[in-house]
């Protein structure tokens, strides 16, 4: 794929698969998620801190880089994987995060999304953002 490609193919609505490396001796850890990006700038995604996120989040702090990759579920089979670094660990606004969920699922499910996710007193929500450094890509339609 041209660069333009690539980054048109990255800010489409696909689900990406965010890989962080693990620590001395564990694998990486691989989770799917929803994201955001536009065409030459950063890409911003968001997690809640329960579960098993405060130690990926760790983890994404103390590498200071993860793996992207987004795919086309149909054939004929294309895929950009970007290696990215972090730039931001904030708390997202409601609006941030509204951004990201309406890429993937109609108004009213992105504005339950949200609010379920910021409702929850034992979630802190964190919106993570990412400087892509280095691009992998494929479009078997076109190579």
């Amino acid at each position: 794929m041209t660069k333009q490609q690539r980054e048109e193919f990255l800010a489409g609505p696909h689900v990406g698969v965010l890989s962080v490396a693990g620590g001395a001796g564990q694998a990486p850890t691989s989770v799917p998620t929803f994201y955001t990006y536009e065409p030459g700038g950063e890409i911003t995604m968001f997690t809640g801190t329960q579960r098993r996120a405060p130690k990926r989040i760790e983890r994404i702090k103390e590498a200071g880089v993860v793996t992207l990759v987004v795919q086309r579920e149909a054939m004929p089979p294309a895929y950009v994987t970007v290696e990215a670094e972090l730039v931001a660990v904030a708390p997202p606004t409601p609006e941030q995060m509204l951004t990201i969920a309406r890429r993937y699922m109609p108004e009213e499910h992105a504005q339950g999304y949200v609010q379920a996710e910021l409702g929850d007193p034992g979630n802190i929500v964190i919106l993570l953002t990412f400087r892509p450094v280095r691009w992998f890509s494929s479009d078997t339609s076109t190579d």
